[in-house]
């Protein structure tokens, strides 16, 4: 990590179980803001022993106000079997990506934060149906809009975004909620 330019002092996200691992190393070097919102980007590193998940590697973005986290959904990710050592050999090529990727997602943000939904907590019904979120997480997420309550995709991501971070989770859910976050950032036009 350190011949890659991330030094002793990179700030680091973990939430890790017995199942599952979710270790997140931000780029203060990157720091942005949008509409007085400021976020900082790096990688999100997932990994399942027991079968949950391959090893896998996407961008990730630090909402800096409440460190909300979001597993980036861009052409970024990799993944690969537990034993493989191909991992190590393209690290270097996916961290350049990620950067690559950084203008996309600072668009994706700004068009979110001005893209108005009528009912969000009907809209967030409807992505929590699509990406199949259990009854426990669909609680979750309304609870985090609640925190944040307002009318626009933005808000709509935030819900997961700040579900992900709540007590009681597991890693794999709280990954999971991130990564939904992170489509439906993607998703929004």
């Amino acid at each position: 990590m350190d011949s890659l330019g991330y030094g002793p002092d990179t700030q680091v996200q973990c939430h890790l179980d017995d199942l599952f691992m979710l270790v997140s190393i931000l780029d203060g070097n990157q720091t942005f803001s949008i509409n007085g919102d400021r976020f900082t980007p790096g990688i999100s590193v997932s990994n399942s022993e027991v079968g949950l998940a391959s090893l896998s590697i996407a961008a990730f973005f630090l909402r800096l106000v409440c460190t909300n986290g979001m597993v980036s959904k861009t052409e970024i990710s990799a993944s690969y079997r537990h034993i493989s050592l191909k991992i190590l050999e393209k690290f270097p090529e996916v961290l350049e990506r990620v950067s690559f990727e950084l203008t996309q997602q600072k668009s994706q943000f700004r068009i979110s934060m001005q893209t108005q939904v009528e009912n969000p907590l009907m809209t967030i019904e409807s992505f929590n149906r699509q990406f199949q979120i259990g009854e426990k997480e669909r609680e979750l997420v309304k609870l985090g809009w609640e925190q944040e309550m307002g009318k626009t995709m933005f808000h709509v991501v935030n819900a997961y975004t700040r579900a992900a971070q709540f007590e009681g989770l597991s890693a794999e859910a709280s990954y999971r909620l991130q990564k939904v976050g992170g489509m439906v950032l993607g998703m929004v036009k």
